[in-house]
């Protein structure tokens, strides 16, 4: 799942040109949305302006002299700019949590639950209006932006449940001692958010980071901020007194501040390999806890018993959903057996997906969210062929009506071996590798064999197929004739392998475990020094 990018760019040209003259160049159905967006929210704008910090409260503009361009994937308008926070306000920023949580964290657990309580309402009663942020700067279709958001959602009302998910433990351990367990927030935390989940990441993070009492200095990615912007807002509107959230941005500068500030107890990544392994490694060796989800290659396995028409559908809407750009994506099939002949029709159903604007009706897929996340995969898809692939399906020249500057890919199916440059590597677009093997132990090798481990499904009719699948594959989230077996949050993000650094996984138990830290306490109060007991008349009889 590529996470930051590290590139800083200078906004030239884009501040001569009007926000009527911007707007143009959006479609008919976005130029609404962008001026309602711009028209309603203090930290985000969609027609050119500036996106601010927000720190202590306040959606504050950034003094940087470095800006970072936000463009439309569909048109490459540019809908805002994002600041290179300076090191000044960053300071600020992590300030501003730290005199905060010195009052959060003594707040009553009931006040905290309160919070995340709101904010599942007003999240629920402004998702349009994130929706509509995410199709513009993400390129997601309006559907699965709705979804980007509802999975998020749905760790803010888990979130609510805190107040039996922090019980502790206690136990007399000897007359009139007890020993018990207290569950205490670390301090000021970070998260550092990727592009493809502009609000589903920020909110896996937020609700428990702050429920559990912690604050939080949240950098979400530069390419599609308004999301999180927006998520901030509402928090401080649900009643998140100031201080407890702050909002950052920029590119290095930023993440490596965030990995050096002693003040910063934790980090919560996800995004791709190189940014994962630089925050953990500068992280940790700076003492703090990180969680870090990385790349991924996860595969399917259809079985010659399988339910054809489920298997098919669920491949074909998990392997380009999203334009592909989802860490949980199906990018390989292994069509075992017999279900080899399913393939034509594999590569048919594909073919009938529509690319477009995520704003059009019945789009499938938008575009990626770069001109160079496009190339990258152009080059990828170019080289199986190199490789000994062969391309069933050729998305490379996709034309999109009304859209000629989109980064527009379409559904690409290559047919292969494993070994391939498109194989080894994530391609994070809408590109399904498809392998062959002869039995379901040839199948397991391939995934084993595989540096990635975040997940794995297959389809079958049979229970035993899929207990042997269940019992043998080596990834940490399985399906069984589901697509992308994402737990729900009361479970707990289980990715394995190269696809995650750190040992506390991602909401559930596991993230209230990441934003907390056991205090175990041994107390004596002898029963026969409780004030108000009887005198006693009798000799001693011990020492």
């Amino acid at each position: 799942m590529p996470g930051p990018r590290f590139a800083l760019l200078r906004s030239i040209g884009s501040r001569g040109i009007s926000t009527t003259a911007r707007l143009q160049a959006l479609s008919a159905a976005a130029r609404p949305k962008a001026e309602q967006i711009s028209a309603e929210w203090k930290g985000t704008s969609a027609t050119g302006a500036n996106t601010k910090n927000f720190i202590g409260g306040q959606f504050v503009e950034s003094k940087s002299t470095e800006w970072i361009e936000v463009q439309d994937p569909s048109t490459q308008t540019v809908l805002t700019r994002v600041p290179q926070t300076t090191e000044t306000e960053f300071e600020q920023a992590v300030d501003a949590a730290s005199q905060a949580f010195k009052t959060w964290s003594r707040t009553s657990l009931l006040t905290r639950q309160k919070f995340v309580l709101e904010l599942q309402h007003l999240l629920r009663k402004n998702a349009d209006a994130i929706a509509a942020s995410i199709v513009l700067e993400q390129g997601k279709t309006w559907a699965d932006a709705h979804g980007d958001l509802l999975r998020g959602l749905q760790v803010v009302e888990t979130a609510a449940g805190i107040t039996s998910n922090l019980l502790g433990d206690k136990l007399e351990v000897t007359k009139d001692m007890d020993t018990y367990v207290r569950r205490v927030p670390l301090g000021v935390c970070a998260s550092v958010a990727p592009f493809n989940f502009p609000a589903m990441i920020p909110l896996w993070t937020i609700p428990l980071a702050a429920v559990t009492g912690n604050t939080l200095v949240l950098k979400p990615s530069e390419r599609d901020p308004g999301a999180a912007m927006m998520i901030a807002e509402l928090c401080q509107q649900a009643g998140l007194p100031d201080g407890v959230l702050n909002v950052v941005h920029g590119g290095v500068p930023t993440v490596n501040a965030i990995c050096d500030h002693p003040a910063i107890k934790a980090i919560s990544f996800v995004g791709g390999d190189k940014a994962g392994k630089h925050i953990y490694d500068r992280g940790t060796q700076n003492g703090k806890r990180v969680q870090a989800n990385l790349g991924a290659k996860n595969h399917a396995i259809l079985m010659p018993d399988a339910n054809k028409n489920l298997a098919l559908n669920s491949i074909v809407g998990a392997a380009f959903g999203a334009a592909g750009q989802r860490c949980m994506a199906v990018s390989v099939a292994i069509l075992v057996g017999d279900s080899q002949a399913w393939l034509p029709e594999l590569v048919e159903r594909a073919k009938k997906l529509k690319v477009s604007g995520g704003f059009e009706p019945g789009a499938d897929l938008g575009p990626v969210i770069s001109p160079a996340a496009k190339e990258r995969i152009l080059g990828l898809i170019s080289s199986a062929e190199a490789d000994g692939g062969e391309i069933l399906l050729d998305g490379r020249n996709i034309s999109v009506p009304d859209y000629p500057d989109g980064n527009f890919v379409g559904p690409t199916i290559i047919k292969g071996g494993v070994g391939m440059k498109c194989y080894d590597q994530e391609i994070f677009g809408p590109v399904l590798i498809v392998l062959q093997a002869e039995t379901l132990d040839d199948a397991l090798d391939i995934i084993n064999n595989n540096r990635y481990g975040n997940g794995a499904a297959i389809f079958t009719q049979s229970g035993a197929t899929a207990r042997k699948f269940e019992t043998e594959v080596n990834v940490g989230q399985l399906g069984v004739n589901v697509p992308i077996p994402v737990p729900l949050p009361m479970f707990s993000w289980s990715g394995n392998k190269a696809s995650v650094l750190g040992d506390i996984g991602f909401y559930g138990k596991s993230g209230i475990n990441f934003y907390t830290q056991n205090k175990t306490i041994t107390s004596l109060w002898k029963a026969e020094d409780a004030l108000g007991n009887r005198a006693s008349v009798n000799m001693p009889t011990h020492h």
